[in-house]
């Protein structure tokens, strides 16, 4: 759909190049006239990305957790719908203006009461050859409710609002043939609906009979003493504008619903995956399907034809290309680009897709590169966000990941957002301890990421601190942490890497496999599970890559930790 949003979103858990990528390249897309694309998140701030977006007024993006196609994603909300009561004359003229094969049927409050098919309606009007009396019954109708069926004229009627069963005849024959079948015929004459056309005779005598309704056909106006007499009888009189034979057949529509009603309907909840409901569906032969809230309110309805229909989620991923870090659900629906400075990951596209992967420090850097080639000036804010991304990522131009793009983009940027790289660097770098800020759970997965190589899983986790004595204090509950992240996860192991923005250096700390771990050749601390990175502080460029490497190295480690 042209007018479906985009969603420009970075990875699970993100950190501030993630942020600040989805909020610069949503407002690149807009300055093209794509104005349905939407910075999006699908994880938590902290308190680094709190402080630039403070320091610029710009919006953290909008949360979106999970982008797994639902049954609300594909339900018809507009629903045609009929009130319980109502006649099968008006069902099926909903049906036929409308094109559709099923009607839910609700009470008052919008509750979902069953549904009724054209199926069950062609049903109920198949003529019952062993049954000649019950094809003439008309169930739990009123006067009322056939004047509706027939658009009739109503010249007198008598407890029209009154349910009960009636019987409806022609009076077509003789009245001599007439008077005999009625006499013999076993149905009380206030139980018969007479229908006839300008035969005086046979008008005449079903009023002195006292039948319960009598309905003139063909639009015809009546002598006014036929019109007295059924008044002083108490018998009901209309005036249809059909033929006998179309009377008939309408009023015989003129049943309520209730008894066709089918109760047992399938209902589904909105929040319902695509995914799951795929199989329960393709087994059920109704024409559609009922989505209701938890109180049976109606919500929508879907075919199975809907279930077919493409996905409308468009996705943009920034700073990741793989899966295993994108929002939940992507796998499910349309990635249409991906700007990024990381590994190639293992995903796969259903169509070409425009593929932004630059060797650089920061996203924000590809996406600056964007602006500045196409000769725009991003705002002062703008500028200002995309400044912090490079910062950030780059641990301000520090990290081995920075390039000589970095350096001439970030100048050029800092131009335009009236501060310089060292002094933002200052406020973003100064905002707080997040080992001190958060819990152990939420320091491990503040930015983490979570890698597959080779059919093996790991996380690596990073945080930047002024010093290592917050990490010191706290090293005990965060191996808790990673532990927790390993088995929830199903990880082969975890990591943590802290880096002192100050020295350049960073300390590990590892949850996993003693096998592995023993094998990793840098400093270690006590216990065996933290330690020294002399000179390390990008974990794309320098640690994940030493650490694929390791896995590589040790080929019985799958056997040994698959169980993990």
């Amino acid at each position: 759909m042209p007018d479906a949003p985009t969603y420009i979103i970075g990875h699970k858990n993100p950190d501030a190049d993630s942020i600040c990528a989805a909020i610069a390249y949503s407002d690149f897309k807009r300055r093209h006239g794509n104005e349905r694309c939407i910075a999006a998140r699908c994880g938590n701030s902290n308190a680094r990305i709190d402080v630039i977006l403070d320091r610029f007024g710009v919006q953290l993006p909008l949360f979106l957790g999970d982008v797994t196609p639902r049954i609300r994603d594909i339900m018809v909300r507009e629903v045609i719908k009929i009130h319980r009561g109502a006649t099968c004359a008006e069902a099926l003229e909903l049906i036929d203006t409308h094109d559709i094969r099923i009607l839910p049927v609700i009470d008052s409050e919008n509750r979902l009461d069953g549904t009724v098919s054209i199926f069950q309606l062609g049903e109920y009007f198949i003529p019952k050859i062993r049954e000649p009396k019950e094809m003439r019954r008309v169930h739990a109708t009123s006067v009322n409710s056939i004047i509706r069926s027939l658009k009739a004229r109503v010249l007198h009627s008598v407890n029209e609002e009154r349910s009960e069963d009636l019987f409806v005849r022609i009076g077509a024959m003789d009245i001599r043939s007439f008077g005999r079948f009625s006499e013999t015929e076993a149905i009380a004459p206030d139980k018969s609906v007479i229908v006839v056309g300008d035969r005086r005779d046979i008008q005449e005598h079903s009023i002195r009979m006292g039948v319960r309704l009598l309905v003139i056909t063909g639009g015809l106006d009546l002598e006014e003493d036929i019109v007295r007499m059924a008044r002083d009888r108490g018998t009901s009189l209309i005036v249809s504008p059909y033929d006998s034979a179309t009377t008939a057949w309408s009023i015989r529509c003129a049943s309520t619903l209730d008894r066709l009603v089918e109760k047992d309907s399938p209902r589904f909840s909105p929040d319902q995956s695509l995914r799951d409901i795929k199989k329960r569906i393709t087994a059920h032969n109704a024409a559609a399907f009922i989505v209701t809230d938890d109180t049976g309110g109606l919500l929508g309805i879907f075919t199975k034809t809907d279930i077919l229909k493409p996905v409308q989620t468009r996705l943009i991923l920034v700073d990741h290309n793989e899966l295993t870090q994108a929002v939940t659900g992507a796998a499910e629906v349309n990635i249409v680009e991906i700007v990024d400075h990381h590994r190639l990951g293992n995903l796969h596209t259903n169509q070409p897709i425009l593929f932004l992967n630059e060797p650089v420090g920061s996203t924000c850097t590809i996406i600056a590169d964007l602006y500045r080639r196409e000769g725009l000036d991003p705002s002062r804010e703008i500028a200002g966000i995309m400044m912090s991304g490079i910062i950030s990522d780059t641990l301000n131009l520090n990290s081995p990941t920075a390039t000589a793009k970095d350096r001439s983009l970030l100048k050029w940027l800092s131009t335009l957002a009236g501060i310089e790289s060292d002094d933002l660097a200052d406020i973003i770098f100064s905002s707080g301890s997040v080992i001190l800020s958060h819990s152990p759970a939420e320091v491990i997965r503040s930015d983490y990421k979570i890698y597959e190589e080779t059919g093996r899983r790991f996380s690596v986790s990073q945080v930047e601190e002024l010093g290592f004595g917050n990490f010191r204090e706290k090293s005990d509950a965060l191996l808790v942490a990673l532990e927790d992240l390993k088995k929830e996860e199903k990880l082969h192991f975890s990591a943590l890497l802290v880096t002192d923005i100050n020295t350049q250096n960073s300390l590990l700390l590892i949850r996993g496999d003693p096998d592995f771990i023993q094998r990793i050749p840098f400093p270690a601390h006590e216990k065996g599970e933290s330690f020294e990175l002399h000179g390390v502080v990008s974990r794309k460029k320098q640690l994940i890559p030493f650490l694929i490497g390791l896995m590589q190295s040790i080929p019985e480690l799958e056997e040994k930790t698959g169980g993990l």
